[in-house]
């Protein structure tokens, strides 16, 4: 049995939503509620490449602030 992989070519653009989580979606879809556009968009593999460069850290945006909270408050 011979199986061809075809490319995909499709053009996704990076998401983000309010806890600046990032996801990528398809360039010709509205985005998802809750979601913006982060301001790139090309290959699956280039925008996965762009959310690896800038998603640094992955706890949520309410969970890093809690947690500043928290440090500064015990620091003080």
């Amino acid at each position: 049995m011979n199986q061809t992989t075809s490319e995909d070519t499709t053009i996704y653009k990076v998401v983000v939503n309010h806890e600046e989580q990032y996801s990528i979606w398809p360039a010709d879809r509205e985005n998802a509620l809750g979601w913006k556009d982060a301001g790139k968009s090309g290959l699956k593999s280039e925008c996965l490449e762009y959310i690896k460069e800038v998603w640094t850290d992955m706890r949520p945006l309410s969970l890093r602030k809690k947690m500043e909270e928290t440090s500064s408050k015990n620091s003080v």
